[in-house]
């Protein structure tokens, strides 16, 4: 117990060294904390009594990263709300759609290219294709653009890449050995999950009002034990119909933007959505062992070349579909190219299936890159459309949204 209190002190000390270099580089905490994470863990030395390794912490400091998680969404569906959710349902279904059918075949190249067997080639496309909740949440609300008008087309995609990530889980189950899924069972796990978002959203909108008498609580203290226990039943909850934890607090985030207490309730959660946030993305950079990466430097830098072109594309192409400005739509490519979680989740899966070794290193030399590059790409999202913009002799109008922040 006493070496996990130190580790955890010592982690925070390195998340702190983070922050502050970060804030001196007017940058977001996110890529630095990762990098924290990536200089220690199983090869880092131990010095002393300070063990640089976390192998007694590890597990603890993976718990509180996955509430970061759920913080994070949480904080981003009370800044969001149902009504704005469901008046982009039209253009998040046709965007996502989109996304999927431009991203997916481009994460096909590189396996092909390299000559990868079926199903490693098909793990990689899943390793490409799906963003970072947690680090597009952290960017959308650290730069202040919950409000743009091309937030809810971010927001609909992820969700969008949820319901996929069902799909894609259940198909690859059978990998090597397992049986396949059948037709039935992966129907029934993706309108288990269709369900449990549009029954609890349905059920929160109708429950509004008594929702705002039960949250009237005048102790600070329960409030906060009472928004613990509700995000946490939830987030499992939706784990059990197929639904990302993440995904889950964002429901309830989004259900308890509707009430009268929103504000108050956001106010509270802040200093938690950053503590445990910058937990996560140093948990993640922790999981990543740089003595391993080996030959996979060069296909994943091919894999992230072909990520920024199809998450742009996709973005410009969602935005047009909105009607957003082109400096909006391309904010929306910019926005999503982060990666991160899932793409971990996948690499481990193919590892638990005896796939090729080299999708594990091939998956963090891909996410790191991305997970350093996409933050500082959305937070310079409109100097560099601005360039892309000179370079192809265009100017950014649009028919609505204005230039993103």
């Amino acid at each position: 117990m006493e070496n996990i209190v130190l580790e955890l002190g010592l982690a925070l000390s390195l998340i702190t060294l983070a922050g502050l270099l970060g804030a001196r580089l007017r940058l977001s905490i996110v890529p630095f904390a990762i990098l924290a994470g990536l200089a220690v863990g199983p090869h880092a030395p131990r010095f002393g009594i300070f063990d640089f390794r976390f192998i007694q912490s590890g597990s603890t400091i993976e718990v509180m990263g996955r509430l970061g998680v759920m913080f994070l969404l949480f904080f981003l569906g009370l800044e969001f709300s149902i009504v704005r959710l469901l008046r982009a349902g039209r253009s998040i279904l046709a965007s996502g759609l989109a996304y999927i059918l431009i991203n997916f075949p481009l994460g096909l190249l590189v396996p092909w290219w390299m000559g990868w067997p079926f199903w490693e080639a098909l793990t990689a496309a899943g390793v490409t294709i799906i963003s970072s909740s947690a680090i597009v949440t952290k960017m959308v609300v650290d730069l202040r653009r919950t409000a743009n008008p091309e937030t809810e087309i971010i927001l609909g995609l992820m969700l969008f890449q949820d319901l996929f990530i069902v799909l894609y889980l259940t198909l690859v189950s059978g990998l090597t050995g397992a049986s396949q899924p059948s037709t039935l069972e992966t129907l029934s796990h993706v309108g288990a999950a269709l369900a449990f978002v549009g029954g609890f959203l349905a059920l929160g909108r109708r429950l509004a009002s008594y929702l705002n008498r039960w949250l009237a609580i005048p102790s600070e203290e329960v409030l906060l034990v009472a928004l613990f226990a509700g995000l946490t039943l939830v987030a499992g909850l939706a784990e059990k119909a197929h639904v990302s934890a993440a995904v889950g607090a964002l429901l309830v985030g989004l259900v308890l933007a509707e009430t009268e207490h929103a504000r108050r309730i956001a106010q509270m959660v802040v200093p938690f959505r950053d503590f445990f946030g910058a937990l996560f993305f140093f948990s993640f950079g922790l999981g990543i062992d740089p003595l391993a990466l080996g030959g996979a430097v060069w296909p994943a830098l091919a894999a992230v070349a072909l990520t920024v072109a199809g998450n742009l594309a996709a973005g410009v192409l969602a935005g047009r579909m909105a009607r957003l400005s082109p400096r909006a739509s391309a904010n929306i490519g910019f926005t999503i190219l982060s990666r991160g979680e899932f793409s971990i989740i996948v690499a481990g899966l193919a590892k638990t299936r005896g796939l090729l070794p080299v999708l594990q290193p091939f998956a963090a030399v891909y996410v790191l890159v991305l997970a350093v590059l996409g933050p500082v790409l959305t937070k310079g999202s409109a100097q560099v459309y601005a360039f892309l913009s000179r370079a192809g002799g265009r100017t950014g109008t649009g028919s609505r949204g204005r230039p993103p922040r």
